[in-house]
Formats: structure tokens, C-alpha cells, sequence
């Protein structure tokens, strides 16, 4: 099938569902900020049972992320996503449900070959260009010091 680009455009255009801004980004916005209302009462709990500040951001961030875990592997969270959109990717709870997604997603493969290999989808990417980011950025950081000091 050859199209011409005015076509290809209009098929587009026929397929594509049309986007509503006003009502999208007012709804992801508010589902973001429940999200992370949820972690400021999380914050506020574990900083009152008597953990430091730096224990209870720890805390609060390991909570979250196993409740998107887990909301994730019995299908919640993804209905969450479908309405909340970037309001639920934005937040640390959008990267917990990014790697365990393609784990449940194959899980009939096994636990080795599915849900053990297909984990690090997301998450190995992520910790491999983080910890070399941080490599470089420590490295630019240490020479600054060297060359001001």
C-alpha cells in the first residue's frame, strides 16, 4: 500500500482517540497529588513513631513502592493508571509498577524465566545508567573540589 504523507495523516487522524486536555490533566493531577498526599501522611507517621527524618523518607519510599507492587500484581493499579495517566507514572509508585508489570505480565513463562528475568525489563536499565550517571556526576564533582579547594 502506497500512502502519500497527506494520507498516512488522515488515517491517523481517524484512528487516533481524541485527546480531552481539560479533563485529562486536571484528573492526573489530582490522582498524582493523592498519591503523594499518601506518602506525606506516610512521612508524617514514621517520622512520629520516632525515626529520623532521613529514616522515615526510607521508610515512607519503601512503602510505597511495595503497596504499587502489590496493587500492581492483583490488577489495581493498572485501572488506577488508566485514569490517573501521568498522575500515576510520575511518582515512585509509576516505577514500581513499571518493573513488576512485565514480571506478571509473564508469569505463566515461570518463575525463573518469566517473572525472575523479566523483573529487570525496567529496573535493570534504570540501575545501570543511574549508578553510572552517579559515577560521572561524583567524578565532575570530585574535580570541581580538587581544582576550588
Amino acid at each position: 500500500m502506497n500512502l502519500s504523507d497527506r494520507q498516512y495523516g488522515e488515517m491517523v487522524k481517524r484512528a487516533s482517540a481524541p485527546s480531552k486536555p481539560w479533563f485529562n490533566i486536571p484528573k492526573a493531577f489530582i490522582i498524582g497529588g493523592l498519591i503523594c498526599m499518601a506518602g506525606q501522611g506516610l512521612l508524617e507517621l514514621f517520622g512520629a513513631s520516632g525515626l529520623s527524618k532521613d529514616e522515615a523518607a526510607a521508610f515512607t519510599s519503601i512503602t510505597l513502592v511495595i503497596c504499587s507492587a502489590i496493587l500492581t500484581a492483583v490488577g489495581l493499579y493498572p485501572k488506577v493508571a488508566k485514569q490517573g495517566g501521568a498522575g500515576t507514572l510520575v511518582p515512585i509508585t509509576g516505577f514500581a509498577n513499571a518493573v513488576v508489570s512485565p514480571a506478571i505480565e509473564f508469569k505463566t513463562e515461570g518463575w525463573v524465566l518469566g517473572v525472575g528475568s523479566k523483573i529487570f525489563a525496567i529496573a535493570g536499565p534504570v540501575i545501570l545508567y543511574g549508578t553510572a550517571a552517579s559515577m560521572v556526576f561524583g567524578l565532575i564533582y570530585w574535580a570541581f573540589r580538587a581544582i576550588a579547594g
